[in-house]
């Protein structure tokens, strides 16, 4: 290396930019170039670059890192305590700092615009020379064991656009100058020790642009004193969470004026006071929690004005007076908390209007009278008790029936004339008609039912097959049975059998509809539940070819794909497909219609994750078959979580216009691969790329159909990553685990991503994604490989390339 005395010549003026550099080039060469370089540096300095080359296996990019930004990154290492040696690659002689040498950092024409250092259980503090790094746009320091307070000079550095400190040990109070810095979009500081009062200078206008804050998290510290009336300044605003702190005081009305306010957490906090009014102008507003202060007043009657709003949480409060009924028209309301407050009154019957409402409580108020119906049905007794005169929502907790006043003996005595012997043989004759009547019916029901049970036992169907016992499922093959209204039922094996009539007189409830028809659960006699598919009319191949190939469906045996059990053909051309019953619904309820108290953990995700694309692989490479409608809607859950794909090879059984229907609809959904809008036939690649949407789904936790910011969940991802923000992409539940997993979410990420490319070409295929995906995490592989719900081992992408 070159020592410091050979640079002593260079002025103060041309050492501005610099870079020390190791190289090996030869014993004559160097001294050559040590004669001649006071005296003509800048001739040379392209030939010494060109001759020599570095140390290090980084190739280097040209671009030198200025003297200011490498002191101050010197100064913030050496703050900083690093028990597992991260910081190693920090050299001190700066050299690869730019490219790509450097752990954590990102340059841009020899300044440093990134630190991103997460998860690396760094300690010590953050030092004040960061203020140094004029170029500085993120800082990400999260889910360390930094103390100290934040720096003030953070809030100098004019293009700082994110900064990322949550989960460390932080202590202090914000510095006035992060308020004040107008081009931050994201602050996280949630998980910390920091105290004091919030400071009430944030956001206005700075040389007639506005402050651009969009996130700001300030949760689970100490802070204490009022929320700051100048948040309402910021404009720009989409998420303000203070939730789990010490603040009191009453909310400011000024909050009403962010329009763009998407989320707002202010629970479990000591504010007093009203529910602002002008929180009803919030009409971004998709989730506002209150939960667990000492708010009272009523609940604002103009609450339906937040048309957006989706989670209603007013939990553990004092508020009182009636639930105002225009809460039922918040047609998009899925959660609704009202619980432990003084409210009074009746449940307003419009809250039964509400068909997206997954999660109520107005248990231990001061409500009276009768649950609606269709709200007692829907949710159980504990999202009502406590409410001493408030009936209706249990067995053990029926109304009072209404007393019917019995009637005088005046007025219950006959007007007019008295009946005639005629009149009363006639009666008799017609009563005891109709109890004859009455039991001629019941015989001939007991002769079918008992028809029908000798068939069945003694194997006198119509069929090609029989069967010994009902309820026992056939040796193999196929089984076939006529109904007593007509129509063939076509067994293929599985865990039970019934017939024809068994199938048409079973209690059904609508499941869902879709572009081939309407699913049904259905429990049939003997309490066995099944899903019917009723294909619907005209869409479907003639009766040959449709029998032809739904016999073909009905072999396909794998674990992580939905069985069909047996198909019917109905005298009028009706087409029942039977299919095993899955408990846990599709991925998409599982994922989309949850509670907040129900988290999904990343091994269930994985598990998921891994057991589609498990299934997706056997159609591909074993049965020959293109799914082409692949969605989060399609794969469902058994009651461990297992996935299995549905909806598979039904193109086969539909004509062609109806599978152009289906690929729209995949499209109007967020799963269709770009090329299909000219294409229109699907293939592996599209499948692919459908499998990477739902993989970004359980990620992100996000609905494909809802667009983020105009452009699909896709976009939205490429975008967020492009701009250096990757872990706002995953679901706030998995970053809680993010110490443990965080190379596990980032792996699959970019899998994912791979799996949604533009280009088909550029897509991996099935078989690729799944041993990908097993690498990652290949606990989940060896659990899912040891059992099923057959009993058969799943096999992994070297069983299957055997």
């Amino acid at each position: 290396m070159e020592s410091g005395a050979d640079w002593h010549c260079i002025s103060d003026k041309k050492k501005e930019k610099w870079k020390i550099e190791e190289r090996v080039p030869s014993l004559y060469l160097l001294g050559f170039l040590k004669e001649l370089l006071c005296t003509q540096f800048f001739l040379l300095l392209p030939l010494l670059i060109c001759l020599t080359k570095p140390a290090s296996s980084q190739v280097w990019d040209g671009v030198i890192v200025t003297a200011a930004d490498y002191q101050a990154l010197q100064a913030f290492k050496h703050e900083l305590d690093d028990p597992r040696g991260f910081l190693r690659s920090w050299n001190d002689s700066g050299y690869g700092a730019c490219s790509g040498g450097w752990d954590g950092i990102k340059c841009a024409q020899g300044q440093v615009i990134v630190i991103q250092l997460p998860w690396r259980g760094l300690g010590g503090r953050i030092s004040e020379k960061i203020g140094q790094l004029q170029a500085l746009r993120k800082l990400s320091l999260h889910d360390n064991v930094i103390t100290g307070s934040i720096p003030s000079a953070l809030g100098f550095i004019p293009n700082l656009r994110g900064v990322q400190l949550f989960n460390n040990r932080l202590s202090g109070s914000i510095p006035v100058s992060l308020t004040r810095s107008p081009s931050l979009n994201f602050l996280a500081l949630q998980h910390n020790n920091l105290s004091g009062s919030i400071p009430d200078s944030w956001g206005g206008v700075l040389n007639n642009n506005h402050f651009q804050l969009r996130s700001l998290e300030l949760d689970h510290n100490f802070f204490s004193g009022s929320i700051p009336a100048s948040f309402s300044a910021l404009s720009e605003l989409e998420e303000i969470s203070l939730s789990n702190n010490r603040i009191g005081g009453a909310i400011p009305a000024e909050m009403g004026r962010l329009s763009r306010l998407r989320t707002l957490d202010f629970s479990n906090n000591a504010l007093n006071g009203s529910f602002p009014s002008s929180f009803v102008n919030l009409s971004s507003l998709v989730l506002l929690n209150l939960e667990s202060n000492n708010l009272d007043t009523q609940i604002p009657v103009a609450l339906d004005r937040l048309h957006n709003l989706s989670v209603l949480n007013l939990r553990r409060n004092q508020f009182r007076g009636n639930i105002p009924s225009t809460i039922g028209n918040i047609s998009t309301l899925i959660q609704l908390d009202l619980s432990q407050n003084n409210l009074s009154g009746e449940i307003p019957a419009s809250l039964s209007e509400l068909r997206n409402l997954k999660s109520f409580n107005v248990s231990y108020n001061n409500l009276s009278g009768t649950v609606p119906m269709p709200l007692s049905q829907k949710f159980n007794a504990s999202s009502f008790v406590g409410n001493i005169h408030l009936c209706g929502f249990s067995e053990s907790n029926r109304c009072p029936s209404q007393v019917v006043p019995a009637p005088s003996p005046e007025t219950s005595k006959p007007r007019g004339r008295k009946l005639s012997t005629k009149d009363i043989i006639l009666i008799a004759a017609g009563t005891l008609l109709i109890v004859l009547l009455v039991l001629c019916c019941i015989l001939l029901c007991c002769l079918i039912r008992k028809r029908a049970a000798s068939k069945a036992k003694d194997g006198q169907t119509t069929g090609r097959a029989a069967v010994t016992q009902k309820g026992v499922p056939p040796v193999g093959g196929e089984v076939e049975a006529s109904g007593e209204a007509g129509g063939k039922l076509v067994h293929f094996d599985g865990p039970m059998v019934f017939t024809a009539d068994d199938l048409l007189c079973a209690t059904a409830e609508i499941m869902g509809k879709s572009t081939y028809g309407t699913v049904y659960k259905a429990t049939l006699e003997d309490g066995n539940q099944v899903a019917v598919k009723r294909l619907r009319e005209k869409i479907t191949k003639n009766q040959r070819e449709f029998e032809a190939e739904v016999g073909v469906l009905g072999k396909i045996r794998h674990p992580n794909l939905l069985a069909l059990r047996a198909f019917y053909l109905g005298p009028k051309g009706e087409k029942l497909l039977v299919f095993d019953y899955m408990p846990r619904g599709s991925l998409a309820t599982f994922l989309h219609a949850r509670g907040p108290d129900t988290p999904i953990d990343w091994p269930t995700r994985m598990k998921i994750a891994q057991g589609m694309t498990r299934g997706l692989f056997y159609l591909h490479t074993h049965e020959n078959i293109i799914h082409g409608n692949l969605t989060s809607s399609n794969v469902l859950l058994d009651e461990h979580n297992n996935a299995k794909i549905a909806d598979f090879g039904l193109s086969r059984l539909m004509t062609a216009a109806a599978n152009s229907n289906v690929i729209a609809t995949a499209g109007a959904l967020g799963y269709r691969a770009p090329e299909l809008s000219k294409l229109k036939k699907a293939n592996t690649k599209t499948d692919v790329y459908s499998l990477g949407v739902i993989i970004l789904e359980l990620l992100t936790g996000k609905s494909p159909g809802e667009a983020m910011n105009g452009v699909d969940l896709p976009q939205w991802v490429a975008s967020i990553v492009k701009e250096e923000w990757t872990n706002e992409v995953f679901d706030l539940e998995l970053m809680r685990d993010a110490s443990t997993i965080g190379d596990e979410l980032l792996n699959t990420l970019k899998l994912a991503l791979h799996c949604v490319d533009p280009s088909p070409s550029a897509r991996p295929e099935v078989q690729q994604v799944l041993r990908q995906l097993e690498e990652i995490r290949p606990e989940t592989a060896a659990a899912a490989a040891g059992s099923s719900d057959d009993g058969a081992g799943v096999p992994s992408t070297s069983d299957l390339e055997g």
